[in-house]
């Protein structure tokens, strides 16, 4: 308002005034249209059919009669794994399947109609935080695909000081533009607890935050 009453001053006419009407309008317009897309984000309380990696995961990567080439891996933290032969390729987002066929193409390269599998042996990516009036706050590990609030029985359930109806979720998210934000997750717990909403139990994914003030 102080910028837009600044660039008209002493311009009186109807016309300028329509003119600082229409912006102020345009901005708070888009002041709503932001608000409203963090508003409209909301998870999902059904889990995911298929698991990605991440990173930290430990895979083993088997080529199929051909122990050279076959490797337990870690992920790094850029996503990516080293394997003989091919060298880096992207591993994180990617399902198990998906990353066997792609290692597979690579190596197709270098030889005759490889045959590759890969194995998640040890989940370490799927991981939330639990922080706030929690008995036991902190990272936690997950093996399963989890909700809200069994992620806050795993960190010790509330305190006796826990405002229960402001518990929310923060998560990154992607936009249309493919820009990372942070959306904040309502979650009433009063109304899941009671079978009033029971669809706002949503599944963690990794990297949320369960906030408990």
């Amino acid at each position: 308002m102080g910028v837009v009453k600044s660039i008209f001053s002493g311009k009186r006419n109807g016309k300028g005034r329509l003119i600082a009407g229409l912006l102020v309008l345009l901005l708070q317009y888009s002041m709503v249209g932001c608000q409203s897309q963090d508003m409209q984000y909301r998870g999902s309380s059904v889990p995911p059919t298929e698991f990605l990696i991440g990173p930290e995961d430990v895979l083993v990567v088997t080529v199929w009669r051909n122990q050279d080439l076959s490797k337990e891996v870690i992920v790094r933290p850029d996503g990516k794994i080293s394997l003989p032969l091919i060298g880096d390729i992207t591993a994180a987002g990617l399902t198990a399947q998906d990353l066997s066929k792609q290692v597979a193409d690579k190596l197709a390269e270098y030889m005759s109609t490889p045959t590759v599998s890969v194995q998640v042996k040890e989940i370490n990516s799927y991981h939330v935080f639990v922080v706030g009036e929690v008995a036991k706050p902190g990272k936690y590990v997950l093996k399963s695909f989890a909700s809200v609030l069994q992620g806050i029985s795993y960190a010790g359930g509330f305190t006796t000081f826990a405002s229960r109806n402001n518990v929310h979720v923060l998560r990154m998210v992607k936009n249309g533009q493919g820009e990372t934000k942070q959306v904040m997750i309502p979650v009433p717990y009063q109304d899941i607890v009671q079978g009033r909403n029971l669809e706002a139990n949503i599944v963690l994914k990794a990297g949320d935050v369960i906030v408990v003030p």
